[in-house]
């Protein structure tokens, strides 16, 4: 028999897709509180400088294809 919760889950799965993602992010967002309020304030700022590094040429970008070939590599030599 299924538990309380699997049936839970079952009648959430079966609703309509707008009512399952606004309950996905209500669910989300309930995960974060507690979070580090300052959290998104360092991202912001993170994101401010690394934006002004690559428009003043500070920053040394790779094609996104060089950067997921190096990653592949760098996990294949993990698993060895």
């Amino acid at each position: 028999m299924a538990t309380e919760l699997e049936k839970l889950r079952d009648d959430l799965l079966a609703l309509p897709v707008e009512s399952r993602a606004s309950l996905a992010q209500a669910l989300i967002e309930s995960l974060l509180e507690g979070a580090d309020e300052d959290a998104e304030t360092l991202w912001r700022e993170e994101i401010r400088r690394r934006d002004a590094d690559i428009r003043s040429g500070r920053a040394v970008l790779k094609p996104a294809g060089q950067v997921l070939r190096e990653a592949r590599e760098r996990l294949r030599c993990m698993k060895s």
